[in-house]
């Protein structure tokens, strides 16, 4: 999958700066910074490495493209090689090296700064949502439109949606409609960012980190830092005004069914505001696989339920999390609906995917129910140890 046009060594570039702060620089910019298996398992291993160095202080992560921070999974060379043979030892490697990274970020033991400049998708989230500072600009781009090609929402995205407002509402409507997120506003009230900085500021900001003593404190002298750079959104959250509305229709008790009957009532809503939210959130519900759909709501009720219990079990930690969408994510994208969505959304671009089921009445909960049940074999599961230090 690396391509004949590049290679993993060109794509995910490497250096380690005098004061110790190490830099990736994701370089392949005509495919929006597509993460292939190679190129996954390239930079899970430059993390590594840089976890135990003493001359390392800390990561920055960022793109050689204005463009793209990075648009997520190359889901074509996916979607090609299933074409090929549902039954691919590749699926398992693809998903296990990109879950196995975003644990590692998650719990990284050295500041981890993410410049989510431009379009942020996906995979592109699971490598910056999770770690400790995430900076966004002007021009960042957040979504997760996995339902629309027939997968669902994962890089640990659920772990993140569950802390957002509405005791993970916000988060689910984001991920079960495929809203984008476009203003630095929206960003911060998500949590999906820590620091808003305009584009124009970022060069010297890594300038300033480039010089930074960081040998004694880094954490301490990279918040200051940020704390110098970072600006307050120019507007308001949008969807802040809309939280009633968006806890009402996506809130976790709430079945799919459920959500679609309250959103069309919310659609008929005096205030123009709601209304126009829920008439767009009903578009992006149908541009879903009703099955993907189905999947997302359960698993994010699930871990938003786990997440803001006073009881705590496995499904509030990141590793809970992606060791369940590991099973999901293998059995997601070995359905019909995930090359037929790839087909549809980024090959032939016609936008009229045939979902198998066609509507989310003729679902079959049972089947959702069967993604999400253990593998028959134990080492079939994803191998990532319950906590890490």
């Amino acid at each position: 999958m690396a391509g004949a046009a590049g290679s993993a060594q060109e794509w995910v570039r490497r250096s380690v700066m005098p004061n110790g702060l190490a830099i990736i620089t994701l370089d392949r910019p005509k495919a929006l910074n597509a993460m292939n298996v190679d190129m996954t398992a390239l930079y899970k291993k430059y993390m590594d490495e840089w976890s135990t160095n003493n001359k390392v202080h800390a990561v920055l992560v960022e793109s050689s493209s204005p463009r793209a921070f990075s648009a997520g999974m190359d889901v074509k060379g996916v979607a090609a090689a299933l074409q090929k043979d549902l039954e691919m030892p590749m699926i398992p490697e693809v998903f296990s090296n990109e879950y196995k990274l975003i644990c590692a970020i998650a719990r990284y033991p050295k500041p981890y700064i993410a410049f989510m400049d431009g379009i942020t998708m996906g995979f592109g989230i699971g490598i910056s949502g999770h770690g400790r500072f995430r900076v966004v600009t002007e021009r960042t781009v957040l979504a997760m439109p996995e339902n629309g090609i027939g997968l669902f929402p994962d890089v640990g995205f659920a772990h993140i949606a569950a802390s957002t407002p509405g005791h993970g509402a916000v988060g689910t409507y984001m991920a079960m409609t495929g809203a984008k997120i476009t203003t630095p506003a929206d960003a911060n009230y998500l949590g999906l960012s820590t620091h808003y900085i305009p584009s124009t500021k970022l060069e010297s900001l890594k300038l300033a980190l480039l010089h930074a003593d960081l040998s004694s404190n880094a954490l301490n002298a990279i918040e200051m830092l940020l704390e110098g750079y970072k600006v307050e959104p120019e507007t308001e959250s949008s969807l802040k005004p809309l939280l009633p509305a968006i806890t009402a229709c996506f809130g976790a008790n709430l079945s799919i069914v459920d959500t679609v009957d309250a959103l069309k009532q919310h659609q008929a809503s005096d205030d123009s505001a709601v209304a126009g939210w829920a008439k767009g959130a009903l578009a992006g519900l149908a541009k879903g696989a009703p099955f993907s759909l189905c999947v997302t709501k359960q698993h994010f009720a699930a871990v938003a339920a786990s997440t803001n219990a006073d009881q705590k079990d496995d499904l509030s930690q990141i590793e809970g999390v992606m060791k369940i969408e590991f099973r999901l994510g293998i059995r997601t994208s070995t359905r019909r609906d995930f090359i037929e969505g790839v087909r549809a959304v980024l090959v032939d671009k016609d936008q009229r995917p045939k979902w198998q089921p066609g509507s989310i009445e003729d679902v079959d909960m049972g089947d959702v129910k069967a993604v999400f049940a253990p593998f028959e074999t134990p080492a079939d599961e994803l191998k990532i140890p319950d906590t890490v230090a």
